[in-house]
């Protein structure tokens, strides 16, 4: 009753005047009507997450996943990062799992009963030059700083202008010792001056992105490329 903000007024009366077969019978329905609450604010966050598909780590081959030095895959299941507010980036080239782990920690993030948001790169600053235009971007801004967990997938597969580095340094910025961000992306740090249009500006992020932050390689055959075999091995 407490967790649906009975008062302690009715709360301290029911459990003076009521039989033990009427507390029972109150706290039946209590206990449903919680776990449904619990349910749909899980399905809730899952649907603003929007992830692109349905991923988990049931199954997830980790035998090509360079963690780093005294980290391994149980911080990554646990979300023990999340609680700490540390950043990861997944680098390695198309096709390794990155989006794949991604989308399953933030699935387990939001099962969690925590907030969790996906962008690819490119559609995250497209949204926010949209916003900024329509002076509307400190409303995003606050949207995407409830979640717990930001993802922000394939960083630098489309290059970005002036404004829209300007914009993603922000909300990434932003994260530090507050949320957690996730970057997959398929560029070397020395790169990404050219990702961002600016050295300056991608040294500083990476500061500070690393400064609480890890870095996991994706290494081996593209995922993609093993799965496409063999579907060509069992056409033939």
């Amino acid at each position: 009753m407490r967790s649906m903000y009975f008062s302690n007024g009715t709360i301290d009366g029911l459990l003076a005047t009521a039989t033990a077969g009427q507390a029972s019978a109150v706290r039946g329905p209590i206990a449903s009507e919680l776990e449904l609450r619990d349910r749909r604010k899980r399905e809730r966050l899952v649907r603003k997450a929007r992830f692109p598909q349905v991923k988990s780590f049931e199954g997830y081959d980790f035998s090509q996943v360079a963690l780093p030095e005294g980290y391994g895959v149980d911080d990554l299941r646990s979300l023990g990062f999340v609680e700490r507010a540390e950043d990861l980036v997944f680098r390695g080239q198309t096709g390794r799992g990155k989006t794949h782990l991604a989308i399953a920690m933030g699935m387990a993030c939001a099962q969690a009963g925590k907030e969790a948001r996906l962008f690819t790169a490119a559609e995250l600053v497209l949204m926010l030059a949209k916003a900024s235009g329509e002076s509307c971007l400190e409303p995003l801004l606050k949207d995407i700083a409830r979640a717990r967990l930001v993802i922000v997938d394939e960083l630098g597969y489309v290059p970005l202008d002036r404004e829209g580095a300007r914009l993603l340094f922000q909300v990434l910025g932003d994260c530090y010792e507050k949320r957690s961000p996730v970057i997959t992306t398929n560029v070397e740090f020395s790169k990404w001056g050219v990702v961002f249009g600016d050295d300056k500006l991608a040294s500083a992020l990476i500061d500070r992105i690393m400064h609480h932050g890890r870095l996991v390689e994706f290494n081996g055959t593209s995922k993609r490329m093993e799965h496409a075999l063999m579907l060509g091995r069992a056409a033939d």
